[in-house]
């Protein structure tokens, strides 16, 4: 008998392969990837157009026009930008392009609160087709001209998508899931697009090698990426720091974020922060209404927020700074520490500042996102 290869994620190692009483096989491995499997397509289409508020830049022109002669070459790409690029503009024209050729198109973010607020931006940017979102708990609408989704729902669609495009590459749960990337390539029957600002070299090296590789080393709006300041306190001598700044960022009517790497971190530093600094909250995974919560805060009503890693990617908020607190924690890593510095300066008319970086030894990590944005920006 031959050797079982899982039809679904296509893992042959007999550690995740097990028997049924009937004795015939299964996969342990994607064991939690189950429900319906989609088929159809979409059959009328109305031709489209996209349109933004404002116009792109001429380097971003460039890379858009650079990314619809890949895709028409039949090559897949990485998008290599850094934070603030606009990355998500830059495939509109290959998505108008695939869409009027009644080509069925899809977009990939690794969080569900990211693909709810893609799927609006996407909606505006082509008012005139169907775009629907398909997220774990909303998966009543599986088919559109354009479906948004998580990762995790790629299982449903076996040789789908034309044209699949995956934003964030290097995110958590993405990044380094070996069944998550092979449930992608599965899902994609033409050429896909994958988007980051934080690529690994080994990622680079393999995309070169039968695909294009394009870069946008310069936010839309021509400003620096703010280079994130090291800050050593010990103990409790972190706790005054951040009163002291975030009253300092009050008083200059800046909003702030401010990042831990834990749950249990988020809950504890805000119960020490609120008596000495008011409005403001916290967000974390856990946190059943997070969506009203950071709703308030882009509105005003709340000062700052202490968040884990729920807000560090999908988020502009005009003057917004950031502090990251325990910044050493082995949790922040370089990509991590890039990625929540990209939330500063998002907006032409509040492009500076301030990242900074409380902790009590300056890790390798740090000294290398500090250096990586330090050469991105030398390219100004």
């Amino acid at each position: 008998m031959g050797v079982f290869v899982c039809p679904l994620c296509g893992n042959s190692n007999e550690l995740y392969i097990g028997k049924k009483k009937d004795g015939s096989k299964y996969c342990r491995y994607c064991l939690s990837f189950q429900g319906e499997e989609v088929n159809s397509k979409r059959l009328v289409y109305a031709k489209t157009k996209f349109k933004l508020d404002y116009s792109l830049s001429k380097e971003q022109e460039i890379v858009a026009k650079q990314v619809v002669k890949a895709v028409n070459e039949g090559k897949n790409v990485l998008i290599h930008a850094i934070c603030g690029a606009g990355k998500t503009e830059l495939v509109y024209e290959a998505m108008e392009v695939a869409l009027n050729e009644g080509k069925q198109v899809g977009f990939v973010i690794p969080r569900r609160d990211v693909v709810i607020e893609l799927r609006e931006r996407i909606r505006k940017a082509f008012p005139n087709i169907q775009v629907n979102a398909v997220y774990g708990g909303n998966t009543t609408y599986l088919t559109g001209d354009i479906i948004v989704l998580t990762a995790h729902q790629l299982y449903r669609y076996p040789k789908y998508f034309d044209l699949l495009i995956f934003d964030e590459i290097d995110a958590f749960p993405y990044v380094n899931n070996d069944l998550l990337e092979r449930m992608f390539i599965r899902a994609t029957k033409g050429n896909y697009i994958m988007l980051s600002a934080t690529p690994t070299a080994s990622f680079i090296k393999r995309l070169k090698r039968d695909g294009v590789v394009l870069t946008l080393f310069t936010r839309f709006h021509k400003h620096p990426l703010p280079v994130p300041r090291f800050v050593r306190r010990f103990s409790i001598f972190q706790y005054a720091y951040i009163v002291d700044t975030l009253r300092r960022f009050r008083k200059e009517n800046k909003p702030t974020l401010v990042f831990v790497p834990t749950i249990a971190t988020a809950e504890t530093l805000f119960k020490a922060l609120r008596p000495f600094v008011k409005h403001g909250n916290f967000v974390h995974s856990k946190v059943s209404n997070r969506r009203e919560i950071i709703k308030d805060f882009v509105e005003g009503k709340y000062k700052y927020l202490v968040t884990t890693s729920v807000l560090e990617r999908g988020v502009t908020i005009p003057n917004l700074q950031v502090v990251i607190y325990k910044a050493d924690a082995w949790l922040y890593d370089e990509a991590t520490i890039v990625q929540i510095s990209g939330r500063v300066g998002r907006k032409a008319e509040a492009p500076h500042g301030e990242v900074i970086l409380i902790g009590e030894k300056l890790t390798p990590a740090i000294a290398a996102a500090i250096k990586n944005i330090e050469e991105k920006n030398a390219h100004l």
